[in-house]
């Protein structure tokens, strides 16, 4: 569990990560440099989702060796699935990171919700359903990596 209290906005302990994947911690379908690591370093605080309609296929393969749990969603209603998935978890406790627009009910529902810009850029959904942007995935798992940088930019 990651516990970091946030001025403003209380105790927060995050138990769950849930993860968008294609244009999020993947493009076209292939796992971005950087991220394997970050990854097992969270998975010691946190359970890991990655939640995806998986466009190319690849998630499976891709997050085979990590300790992640993979949960596909049905292909056309992937905004609700995504939201369905995260109230399932205890939205309190949760921290999700996207970048569509089928992400941003999740991102809005989470207690603390990152969207990533990247390679693929962000929908403006996405970005206005977070608490806060990043430029890419590492700077996102990089403030749950070291979380006193989320008490920096959320403090009130």
């Amino acid at each position: 569990m990651i516990d970091i209290n946030i001025p403003g906005k209380g105790d927060c302990q995050i138990k769950s990560l849930v993860l968008d994947f294609n244009g999020t911690l993947a493009r076209d379908g292939e796992l971005l440099t950087g991220i394997k690591s970050r990854l097992t370093a969270l998975s010691a605080l946190v359970d890991i989702y990655v939640v995806t309609a998986d466009t190319f296929g690849s998630v499976c393969e891709m997050v085979d060796h990590l300790d992640v749990t993979v949960h596909i969603l049905d292909k056309g209603n992937e905004t609700e699935g995504k939201l369905n998935f995260i109230n399932q978890l205890q939205p309190e406790h949760v921290c999700a990171i996207g970048n569509g627009q089928n992400d941003a009910a999740m991102l809005k529902a989470a207690n603390i919700s990152i969207a990533v810009i990247g390679g693929e850029g962000v929908s403006t959904q996405a970005l206005l359903s977070a608490n806060l942007i990043t430029r890419s995935i590492d700077e996102a798992l990089d403030l749950l990596i070291k979380p006193l940088r989320l008490k920096a930019t959320l403090r009130y």
